[in-house]
């Protein structure tokens, strides 16, 4: 069992940057790979980021290519997503999420955070 806590969200303006955290207090969760996704309202929820369990690969969504990067830290059990050029497409509670095995969908993922709430004004 993995439990994950976000943190990092906030109201902030469009073209702004944000760094959000994923943090876990077990020590396995550096030898899983971690993923960030998002639900906007009234939406699905959606992948946003992946990276395995090394930081050797990771994976974009086209709509968040080049503005956002995800990273670790497996001393620290912390996963990063850095967010710039925020837009107002942007405003998502944002989630993270863990496995053994990584992967874009819902279902490749085992572990869950509450989620953090991220608006981006225009």
């Amino acid at each position: 069992q993995v439990h994950l806590v976000e943190s990092g969200g906030q109201l902030v303006q469009a073209g702004d940057s944000l760094t959000l955290y994923c943090t876990a207090s077990e020590p396995t969760f550096s030898s899983y790979a971690v993923a960030w996704f998002r639900q906007a309202p009234e939406k699905d929820r959606e992948f946003v980021a992946s990276m395995n369990w090394s930081g050797s690969k990771r994976d974009y969504a086209d709509s968040v290519k080049g503005r956002f990067t995800i990273s670790r830290h497996n001393g620290k059990n912390t996963v990063y997503l850095q967010m710039n050029s925020l837009k107002p497409t942007d405003t998502a509670v944002y989630y993270c999420a863990a496995n053994g095995g990584g992967g874009s969908y819902d279902s490749d993922y085992d572990y869950w955070g509450q989620g953090t709430q991220v608006t981006v004004s225009s």
